[in-house]
C-alpha cells in the first residue's frame, strides 16, 4: 500500500497515485467519463426516480474511481465495480431497446472498457 501523508490536507485523505500505472490512470479517467455523463442526464431528468437513479450512479463511479486516487481498498473497488458497471450495461439495454441513442452508445463503450481494465486490475491483485 502507498505511503500517505495524511497531515496535508487534514482529512485523513490524501492522493496516492505514486503506485498507479497508466491502465490504473485509463480507468479512472473511464469511471469519470461515465460519472459525469450520468450526473448530467440525471439532472436533466429531475427529482423523478429516473433521474435520482442516474445522479446514485454517477456519483457510484465517482466515489470509486475517488476510491482508487487515494489508494483505498483498490482490490476491492475493481471487484466491486465489475458487477455495478455490468448492471448499468444490462439496465441500459432493456430500458432502451430497441431505440439507442449515439449517446447512449457512447457510454455503453465507455463501460464495456471501464469494466475490462478493471477485470485486469483485478486479476494483476
Amino acid at each position: 500500500m502507498a505511503t500517505r501523508d495524511s497531515t496535508s490536507r487534514g482529512t485523513g485523505l490524501a492522493l496516492a497515485t505514486e503506485s498507479m500505472t497508466l491502465l490504473h490512470w485509463a480507468g479512472v479517467v473511464l469511471a469519470v467519463v461515465t460519472g459525469v455523463l450520468h450526473l448530467v442526464l440525471g439532472v436533466s431528468f429531475g427529482l423523478s426516480g429516473f433521474g435520482i437513479s442516474f445522479v446514485v450512479a454517477g456519483l457510484g463511479f465517482l466515489v470509486g474511481a475517488a476510491a482508487v486516487l487515494v489508494d483505498y481498498r483498490r482490490r476491492l473497488v475493481y471487484l466491486l465495480g465489475i458487477p455495478f458497471t455490468l448492471g448499468q450495461i444490462v439496465i441500459w439495454y432493456f430500458v432502451n431497446a430497441p431505440d439507442f441513442s449515439p449517446l447512449g452508445i457512447f457510454d455503453k463503450v465507455v463501460q464495456v472498457a471501464f469494466v475490462v481494465v478493471l477485470v485486469v486490475l483485478y486479476r494483476r491483485g
